[in-house]
């Protein structure tokens, strides 16, 4: 039906609902436009704006976009990291299936870092004597034998929980020789100018599985069977091994010939402005521990499932990624890494003395964010400060013994103290070592001179 309107000649269709839409998307057609272009531009412009966030100026992530094979490198390294974390969490529910027994759920836990404490210091002495690359890549490829092993024995259902703590020793002793490959590897993948920033991402891809992987290791092993975790981790270590080899296919590494017992603990009794680092690095470690150790119990007596102490751990790995995207143009200092550890202490006191469970979450994000901070800064000053390519692997497997070395000690400490004197006194107390860089650089800035006695430190910037 067709009215025409009084004083004009133009005609208006009356047309069925139907007939209405194909006259509009014909003209939107017509004009360039479809029904569906404002719902994908916003989406377009959502992404196209978080990639310039993400890849601004200062941003950590930018050398992601800028440097090739550090790119490759980290998608490696988070396959790796991830797959790891899926056997972490895997290992912790089926050690505790095959014997309801708490004990043996912490002796497969801290098995894999008795080596790091106990053969870090002669770590250092190995990679310089085989490479990095090399040694990273044989570590690797031991980590992926080790998973395998585990996921057949648990095919063929004949695997204990001794064989689990051996195999958790094992991945420990792999683990002893990369970190320190590891930590000398990733600078020379990027600029001098880009260290922190390479560092601070080579810690996030080691988080990102921290935050995620729990959930999808619950929902592998419920589904599938742990055998598939076991399998899945294998298959991650494989990917990085083959990352490794296409990064440094026709590059040998230069043999440095040192001697086994020059360790990086030597250097830093020789060097007090390395040895303070060290001592910063165990701070975190010790500091950050209790959400790990103590969540269950905060989680229970704030009335939570011990569902929530797997939410502790996640949003630690969650806060570690959220402190990647703060941009920064500074150059690591000694007086950023303790704001870091101070930032630390508070937000560890928030997580242990809270009286509500989303505040004691929120206190585990902020010490995720600042123990990247910490970390990087540490991390980035210690390489700097090492002097020379032989000196830098020996102060890195210090290095790792004060942060992975250090964990089985924090975690007895906290177990232990927990059950004499209280979960809460315990936490506080811990959290206090890291409180003390910050304020002997602040309130008694002559007393850390005389204590490092190296005017190139720089404590104060």
């Amino acid at each position: 039906m067709t009215l025409t309107e009084p004083g004009t000649s133009a005609a208006l269709t009356l047309a069925p609902p139907a007939d209405k839409r194909r006259i509009r998307d014909s003209r939107r057609a017509a004009d360039g436009t479809t029904t569906g272009t404002p719902f994908l531009t916003s989406i377009f412009v959502a992404v196209h704006g978080a990639t310039k966030t993400l890849y601004r100026e200062g941003s950590a992530w930018r050398i992601v976009a800028t440097q090739p094979r550090f790119r490759l490198y980290f998608a490696g390294s988070v396959a790796s990291n991830f797959g790891t974390w899926l056997q972490n969490g895997a290992q912790v529910v089926l050690a505790f299936q095959l014997t309801h027994s708490v004990m043996w759920v912490g002796l497969v836990t801290g098995a894999q870092f008795v080596f790091p404490l106990l053969l870090g210091p002669w770590a250092g002495g190995v990679v310089q004597r085989l490479g990095n690359w090399r040694t990273l890549i044989i570590a690797q490829g031991l980590s992926m034998g080790i998973s395998a092993t585990l996921a057949l024995l648990q095919f063929w259902h004949v695997l204990s929980v001794h064989g689990l703590a051996i195999g958790a020793l094992a991945m420990g002793f792999s683990f002893t020789f990369a970190l320190p490959a590891q930590s000398v590897t990733v600078p020379a993948l990027v600029p001098p100018a880009e260290t922190k920033h390479a560092v601070a991402l080579d810690s996030v891809s080691y988080n990102l599985g921290r935050a995620l992987a729990p959930v999808f290791s619950i929902a592998l092993f419920v589904t599938a069977g742990f055998s598939w975790v076991f399998a899945a981790n294998a298959v991650s270590f494989g990917l990085f091994v083959a990352v490794l080899l296409w990064l440094n296919p026709h590059q040998a590494d230069t043999k440095m010939g040192r001697s086994l017992t020059d360790n990086g603990f030597r250097i830093a009794w020789q060097d007090r402005r390395i040895l303070v680092l060290l001592l910063m690095v165990a701070t975190v470690t010790v500091a950050a521990d209790p959400i790990t150790v103590l969540g269950p119990v905060v989680a229970h007596t704030l009335g939570g499932s011990a569902d929530w102490s797997a939410a502790f751990i996640a949003a630690l790995g969650t806060g570690h990624v959220l402190g990647s995207l703060r941009p920064s143009r500074r150059e690591a200092s000694l007086g950023r890494g303790t704001i870091a550890l101070g930032l630390l202490s508070v937000a560890m006191m928030v997580f242990i003395l809270a009286p509500w469970l989303w505040l004691s979450v929120l206190g585990a994000a902020t010490a995720g964010l600042a123990c990247l901070l910490a970390g990087a800064t540490l991390r980035t000053l210690l390489l700097c400060h090492a002097g020379g390519a032989a000196r830098q692997t020996a102060v890195m497997a210090a290095w790792a013994v004060a942060w992975a070395g250090s964990k089985p000690i924090a975690s007895f400490a906290d177990g232990t103290l927990a059950g004499i004197f209280g979960f809460r006194l315990t936490g506080f107390v811990l959290a206090l070592p890291a409180l003390v860089p910050v304020l002997v650089l602040r309130l008694r800035p002559s007393l850390a001179k005389r204590l490092l006695r190296h005017a190139d430190f720089n404590p104060a910037s």
